[in-house]
């Protein structure tokens, strides 16, 4: 039996009201194989897709909601608050990894009303998907 994760949200988020996303992985991580993503999907389909697969093997889903984000100063506050709420729960001894992480050069990101655009001919393929 596997486990799922999702968020716990009060009953008037908005969340509920976006698409989202299942990510499934090893249970641990010594499995070796890279996590498979599936979705969007509606919030309810997207918990019961996720319980049915991992109800018979060891595995992990996390459903999540996509946050259509437009502009690099969104994602950046979205990053920032995730790090700020796991360096709340870490003790204050944690040691980094010994090198650095290879970063790749930065590419222009595109601006919103290409993002906006890019979601419209997503949202375009899915509703004639069959």
């Amino acid at each position: 039996m596997g486990a799922l994760v999702t968020l716990e949200l009060p009953d008037d988020s908005p969340a509920f009201e976006l698409p989202w996303i299942i990510t499934f992985g090893p249970l641990g991580d010594d499995d070796g194989w890279e996590p498979v993503v599936c979705g969007p999907y509606e919030r309810p389909h997207a918990l019961a897709l996720a319980e049915a697969v991992v109800a018979d093997e060891d595995l992990m889903a996390v459903v999540e909601p996509l946050m259509p984000h437009v502009s690099v100063d969104e994602i950046r506050a979205e990053i920032a608050a995730a790090r700020m709420a796991i360096e709340d729960d870490e003790p204050d001894d944690v040691i980094g990894p010994d090198e650095p992480p290879v970063v790749s050069p930065p590419t222009a990101p595109p601006d919103p009303e290409e993002i906006r655009a890019g979601l419209d001919r997503i949202a375009a393929r899915l509703s004639t998907y069959t």
